[in-house]
């Protein structure tokens, strides 16, 4: 529901005995100066009034669009001329057929670089660079439990609210104000050179295929984010790219068709055929079918089973690495295991093992 800003300090009018516990104009007026809000700053208020009678309110804000998205836009076009233009030389990685292939997954989801939490309040510490460590880690056991299997193949899953929040502002895309560590501009730092430390670190084991999934934290930062990264490596033959804004990518690896998303767009009821429909041919030709999701930052599995084959379409949700923050823990979205997941696929048989570097 879309309000004007007269309409939501009338709510009190509006809704009567319903609101009796406030006065006239207050509820939105303090929610606003709790949060140092400007009410020219709203672009949209959605409200609800909880069992007890108290209000609750999802606000977006404007942040100047019109005037910083375009030098944004424009510096980032030169920052991504210049990263081409100094892009090394990488000298190619000639590798020998495997008798038995396998693909490696690794999709360290919902990282949150820049998020903040308190050990005080919510019993985890969470900053970038505890953020970073941990991926790094993860990347190194990964590795190493991975190493009894015939690799030749690394599938590197990125984005996914890398970046934990998409401005200067310490918002998210839509403008959610979040706790944050450090500045922006030193996440985004942080978490391309992450990037770059897991990929110099697979490479020695196989050629590797970066796949971005956009997401609702950091649209923009993130994005920009993958760009960088494919023009760091633009030059070098055993690392390619699939880093376009679309949401769902799709990508065959033998007899699987391994599909990937943020997972807070599309339902997931519909994802296998919207898969069947996005991906027609790769559909036809991988009897084994894979939807690796994000964003709800706790473990889910569905089957979905078609025919009388049973060819099976696996939805997944994957977990997170990153600590609850002072959001979830006041709302009690605590508890889920924090680990990075990988999966290995062998090419002829599918999805034959999974690895989880627990945290």
């Amino acid at each position: 529901m879309r309000l004007s800003l007269e309409e939501a300090d009338l709510i009190s009018e509006h809704r009567g005995s319903d609101v009796t516990n406030i006065n006239e104009n207050t509820a939105l007026d303090l929610h606003l100066a709790s949060r140092g809000i400007d009410k020219d700053d709203i672009v949209s208020v959605k409200h609800w009034q909880s069992a007890s009678g108290d209000f609750r309110f999802s606000i977006v804000t404007k942040e100047d669009s019109s005037v910083n998205n375009k030098v944004l836009e424009e510096t980032f076009d030169e920052i991504l001329e210049d990263i081409k233009a100094w892009s090394p030389t990488f000298t190619p990685i000639k590798r020998n057929p495997l008798a038995d292939p396998h693909c490696l997954v690794i999709d360290p989801a919902d990282i949150h670089v820049g998020k903040l939490a308190s050990l005080d309040e919510t019993g985890q510490s969470y900053d970038i660079q505890k953020a970073v460590s941990q991926v790094d880690g993860a990347v190194d056991g990964i590795l190493s439990k991975a190493s009894g299997f015939s690799i030749d193949k690394i599938f590197f899953v990125i984005g996914n609210d890398v970046l934990h929040t998409d401005n200067i502002y310490g918002k998210t895309t839509k403008g959610t104000p979040q706790n944050t560590s450090g500045m922006w501009h030193e996440a985004f730092i942080a978490a391309k050179h992450m990037y770059v430390r897991a990929i110099e670190k697979m490479l020695p084991l196989a050629d590797v295929h970066v796949i971005f999934n956009p997401s609702n934290h950091d649209y923009m930062s993130g994005w920009m984010l993958a760009q960088t990264l494919e023009a760091y490596y633009r030059l070098s033959k055993n690392v390619t790219f699939d880093v376009s804004i679309a949401h769902r990518k799709y990508t065959q690896y033998g007899v699987n068709l391994i599909g990937t998303n943020h997972g807070d767009g599309a339902k997931l009821d519909n994802l296998p055929l919207i898969m069947a429909n996005e991906a027609p041919e790769l559909w036809v030709k991988c009897p084994m079918r894979y939807i690796f999701c994000h964003h709800i930052h706790h473990k889910q599995t569905h089957k979905f089973l078609s025919g009388k084959d049973f060819v099976g379409v696996t939805v997944e949700y994957l977990r997170t690495p990153s600590a609850s923050d002072s959001w979830h823990h006041i709302n009690g979205y605590i508890g889920s295991k924090k680990a990075v997941e990988a999966f290995v696929h062998s090419k002829k048989h599918g999805q034959v093992a999974r690895i989880t570097h627990n945290l």
